[in-house]
């Protein structure tokens, strides 16, 4: 018998579709029916989760929007702000049209919607729905975005040296040069989003994280002063179940294939995710820093990653050489396959927190090349806190990319970050069994969201 019904509102971009949809499966495995409500932009394929009830609304702000845009974070916080102004009202119509159709024997139970999109808590406040929100990124860049005011108060965003290495006391081991590239624009439009994205948090009865309590027990005591309404820590999501097939871009299986072929613990994958971009110059010292490494790589150029150009045109014919040498080049990987797979040894990575705790999951050491929002926090951590990666500290930098690729695949310090890597791999085994800490924090959100 059903639990009730669940409405659940994704932003609509594959870092925050991801989460939300395996979310949405494992509510669907304790009994809650689901529906999910999406935009005509970047809608998932409803014929990969027919389990589902798929409800869209209409809106014109996303239509024939320019996914290249997303690679300047300046463009990502003007869209967030605009649709949570002008999503209002047509998300509005949607749930109370849905909330009219429901009925005692299918009862909506609340909406969970991604806490980017706080418009949604004056919407439920007003249709007397509860709403809890779920949270994509880490505890500790979350923690980093409340302290922004402080942070800006302090004086650390001002500073005429922002690629400074001096470390911010407030948020360790932060240094002033993540900062820049935590909080890249300022003014009107940042304090906007962040205002409203922590007042719309803390307004929600619930807030759920994709991550567990072993990784970030740090930051857990500082998450529930700030945010004092119930956390729940069920992460990693993905580990519920086999891989879901949610991916906005089609997977090249040839990924797979090629690894297939090479030794164990032999090939360092890159990849820097769906939205990142980089320009020529960038690319070019990327591709020498892999070609003289020396080591075997699996290579994601998505295209448009390079700015300006549609793929792989801008190699020049010694360089594409050097890199077919050792190298296998697709447009898009699946992923945690790739990460999973004996030979990946190392994962070299933009940090975004679905790719950083799939490599933690599967126990792969990592590069880190952060560019903006929680990417460059999760990396500080990687490397300072759990000590199982390094950050390229000067972008891309092919003598330095080359040391650190031989750093992680060949020295004696990547053994250790490997070791490492092998300890957080068997907690998160140990978290998602019964007793563990996601297991019972799964099941107190059940029973927190049928108290609701």
């Amino acid at each position: 018998m059903s639990k009730g019904r669940l409405l659940l509102f994704p932003l609509p971009f594959q870092g925050h579709i991801n989460p939300m949809l395996q979310l949405a499966n494992i509510l669907h495995s304790k009994g809650f029916d689901i529906t999910i409500i999406h935009t005509s932009f970047n809608s998932p394929n409803t014929s990969n989760h027919p389990h589902f009830t798929f409800e869209s609304f209409a809106e014109e702000t996303l239509a024939g929007y320019d996914t290249s845009l997303l690679g300047n974070v300046k463009n990502v916080i003007l869209l967030l702000n605009l649709v949570n102004k002008v999503w209002f009202h047509p998300f509005r119509d949607c749930v109370k049209r849905l909330l009219s159709n429901s009925s005692a024997e299918d009862p909506i139970r609340c909406l969970i919607s991604d806490a980017t999109l706080y418009f949604t808590q004056a919407v439920t406040e007003g249709l007397e729905l509860p709403r809890i929100v779920l949270r994509t990124s880490s505890l500790c860049s979350f923690h980093v975005f409340h302290s922004f005011p402080l942070l800006l108060q302090k004086g650390y965003l001002s500073m005429e040296d922002s690629e400074s290495e001096t470390p911010v006391v407030e948020v360790p081991p932060l240094k002033v040069k993540d900062l820049s590239s935590t909080f890249k624009i300022e003014g009107e439009a940042l304090d906007v989003m962040l205002s409203g994205l922590m007042s719309g948090t803390k307004a929600a009865s619930g807030l759920i994280w994709n991550s567990f309590e072993e990784l970030e027990h740090s930051t857990l005591p500082t998450i529930h002063q700030e945010f004092p309404i119930p956390n729940f820590t069920i992460g990693p999501f993905h580990k519920y179940f086999t891989a879901t097939a949610s991916s906005l871009l089609a997977q090249d299986q040839t990924a797979l294939s090629w690894l297939d072929m090479q030794a164990p613990l032999s090939v360092l994958y890159v990849s820097f995710g769906s939205i990142a971009a980089i320009d020529k110059t960038e690319f070019f010292e990327l591709a020498w820093g892999l070609a003289n490494s020396k080591q075997r790589f699996l290579w994601v150029v998505r295209p448009g990653v390079i700015r300006g150009s549609e793929w792989l045109e801008p190699f020049p014919a010694g360089l594409l050489e050097a890199v077919s040498e050792r190298g296998h080049i697709v447009k898009w990987a699946p992923q945690q396959q790739v990460l999973a797979h004996p030979a990946t040894a190392c994962f070299w990575s933009h940090c975004g927190w679905n790719s950083t705790l799939e490599s933690i999951c599967e126990g792969v050491p990592m590069i880190c090349s952060p560019s903006f929002g929680d990417q460059p926090t999760n990396a500080r951590y990687v490397e300072a806190v759990w000590k199982v990666g390094l950050v390229l500290e000067n972008g891309f930098e092919r003598e330095e990319i080359t040391k650190a690729i031989r750093r992680v695949m060949v020295d004696q310090e990547g053994r250790e970050m490997k070791m490492r890597m092998s300890c957080l791999k068997e907690k998160v085994n140990i978290c998602l069994m019964e007793g563990g800490s996601s297991y019972k924090s799964l099941e107190s959100l059940v029973s927190f969201i049928l108290s609701l």
